[in-house]
C-alpha cells in the first residue's frame, strides 16, 4: 500500500469556541492512497480525524483510485489551524486540496457530518465533481437535535463521557465495551475540544437544502440498520429528494461507524459506486 503524509499549515487557535478566521483556505495534512487514474477526496466524520478511515485503507482499490484523506481544520494534524469550523468554510479547504495535488475533477466520499461538506463542495464547484458517497451522511437540512440530546451533543468536546454515549447510541448499543473506550480515547486525543463544539452549530443547524436541489451528480448514500438517527428513511426524505440520480445502500448489521462496523461492505458500497463512472 502507498501512503504518504503530508503537511498542511497550522498555527494558533484563535478565540474561544474555535471561532477565528484564517481569512483564506488552506491545503489540509491528508493522506494519500493509491496510484489510479480516479481521484477520490474522503471526509472524516465530528468525532475522529482521518484516522476513522484507518480501518478501510488497507483493502482500497489502489489501482483505480487515488484518495486524498485529509484532517479537517481543529482535528489530527490540522488541531490547532483556526478557522470558523463550518461547512462552507470546509468546502473552501477540500478545493484547495484538490488544487494542491492538481486535481481539476475528483469524486468525494463524506462520513457523517463529512457528508455535509461534501454537499457544500458540490455547491462551491459542481462541475468538478464526479460522483459522491455518504456514508451515514449528514443531509443539507442539517440534524435536529433537541432538549436533552442537544445538550448531551454540545457537550461533547469537553466531556468524553458524552462521546461515549453518542457513539454508543448511534451504533444501537452493540458494540463490545473495548471498541467504545478505544474510539472515545481516539477522538479525546485528536480532536479540538473548542473545534467540536464549533463544529456542531455547523452541521447540525445549517440548512443549505435549496442550494443542492436538482443536481444531477451521481449520489449514492449508505446507511447501517442499526443507527437510530441517519436512517434510511431520512436519507428517503432528504437527499433522494433532493438529487436527481441519488440511489440508497442499507448495510445490515452496522450502526453509524460503518468503517469499524463493517469495513469490507463499505468498501463495495463505495467503490462499486464510484467504479461505475468511467470517465477520466
Amino acid at each position: 500500500m502507498a501512503a504518504v503524509t503530508s503537511d498542511g499549515a497550522p498555527g494558533e487557535r484563535s478565540g474561544s469556541g474555535g471561532s477565528g478566521v484564517s481569512g483564506k483556505p488552506v491545503a489540509l495534512p491528508h493522506t494519500r492512497v493509491g496510484e489510479g487514474a480516479h481521484h477520490v477526496i474522503a471526509v472524516h466524520g465530528w468525532l475522529c480525524d482521518r484516522t476513522s478511515y484507518d480501518g478501510i485503507i488497507g483493502d482500497l482499490d489502489e489501482q483505480t483510485f487515488s484518495y486524498a484523506v485529509p484532517d479537517l481544520r481543529g482535528y489530527g494534524e490540522a488541531r490547532s489551524t483556526p478557522g470558523a469550523c463550518t461547512t462552507s468554510e470546509a468546502a473552501g479547504d477540500i478545493l484547495a486540496l484538490a488544487d494542491s495535488l492538481g486535481w481539476d475533477r475528483f469524486s468525494l466520499v463524506g462520513h457523517s457530518m463529512g457528508g455535509a461538506i461534501i454537499q457544500r463542495v458540490l455547491v462551491a464547484a459542481p462541475e468538478r465533481v464526479r460522483r459522491m458517497v455518504g456514508l451515514a451522511p449528514v443531509p443539507a437540512s442539517g440534524v435536529p437535535l433537541r432538549d436533552d440530546r442537544w445538550e448531551l451533543f454540545a457537550g461533547a468536546g469537553e466531556r468524553p463521557e458524552n462521546r461515549r454515549e453518542i457513539i454508543d447510541d448511534t451504533t444501537g448499543g452493540r458494540c463490545p465495551a473495548a471498541w467504545l473506550v478505544r474510539m472515545v480515547r481516539a477522538s479525546t486525543q485528536r480532536c479540538d475540544p473548542a473545534a467540536v463544539r464549533a463544529w456542531l452549530d455547523s452541521w447540525a443547524l445549517e440548512d443549505f437544502r435549496d442550494q443542492v436541489r436538482g443536481f444531477q451528480v451521481p449520489v449514492r448514500v449508505v446507511v447501517g440498520s442499526e443507527d437510530p438517527s441517519l436512517t434510511a428513511e431520512v436519507m428517503r426524505a432528504t437527499w433522494l429528494q433532493w438529487y436527481e440520480a441519488a440511489e440508497l445502500v442499507e448495510m445490515n448489521g452496522a450502526g453509524h461507524y460503518l468503517m469499524d462496523e463493517t469495513p469490507l461492505g463499505a468498501v463495495r458500497a463505495a467503490e462499486d459506486f464510484l467504479r461505475a463512472d468511467g470517465g477520466e
